[in-house]
């Protein structure tokens, strides 16, 4: 199968970043989402292209469907099919349940699980109609095992795995496949910022020693759009360093 567009929601993150080099790597024709009028998009655009990417810009809020329709379209029109859609997108904002406020579990709701439908509605029947797409969900090891301080969070991960799940069967014999992805603790800037001692704690209770390496999840991501992942759907692929065993 010739590989077209392939979208990534919060592209210009520090994992959504090592997704998208990773499938352009693969021959795909990369479109990075991120919010209208972002102000580090231009800056995001010439590092890229400086190190040998020709990456496209995606804009539209993720928690905003209408802007999301609106983006798909655009991206059909002018770049291609979209025959990969990553769910890439997410945010945190963490608090022990009885402190947590509604705008708090709003915010993530939102941007972690609304946003997977906001974008892959109007994505997925085309993928069908055309008999080929990939569809990968970017979960957590904490949507898996649930977090303390994270309730938000680890709804909406969760979601993700059911809704992986249900549109897996209702695509299957349409040629789209659709698997989630549920990642560890992995060395993006985000990490990096939490506090050395704290980071440590974090990295003694992994098996394997260490932080995920950014790459290590996009490599996965772009064997999941391959040819290669054909016989692979409904799947949720841990990739943790043995934190969480399931």
């Amino acid at each position: 199968m010739a590989k077209n567009v392939a979208l990534v929601t919060g592209g210009m993150g520090g994992l959504g970043t090592a997704i998208c080099k990773a499938l352009h790597d693969d021959g795909w024709k990369v479109v990075a989402n991120c919010l209208p009028d972002f102000p580090p998009a231009a800056e995001w655009l010439a590092k890229t292209k400086a190190e040998g990417y020709d990456f496209f810009v995606g804009e539209a809020d993720v928690t905003n469907y209408e802007q999301c329709v609106a983006m798909v379209q655009k991206i059909e029109a002018e770049i291609g099919p979209i025959d990969c859609l990553v769910n890439n997108a997410g945010i945190t904002r963490d608090a022990v349940f009885r402190k947590m406020n509604k705008d708090q579990w709003d915010a993530v709701l939102s941007t972690n699980l609304d946003s997977v439908f906001n974008v892959t509605h109007p994505v997925l029947p085309l993928m069908a109609e055309r008999g080929f797409g990939r569809v990968i969900n970017i979960s957590s090891v904490n949507g898996v095992k649930g977090q303390f301080g994270q309730a938000n969070y680890s709804a909406a991960k969760a979601g993700l795995l059911g809704i992986t799940k249900a549109l897996a069967q209702e695509v299957a014999k349409k040629g789209v496949t659709v698997n989630a992805v549920a990642p560890g603790y992995v060395g993006t800037e985000m990490v990096l910022a939490i506090k050395e001692e704290v980071r440590e704690q974090i990295v003694a209770t992994v098996p394997v020693g260490r932080l995920g390496r950014p790459e290590e999840i996009a490599d996965l991501c772009a064997y999941l759009a391959s040819d290669k992942a054909g016989y692979i759907t409904g799947a949720t692929i841990n990739i943790n360093g043995g934190l969480h065993m399931v």
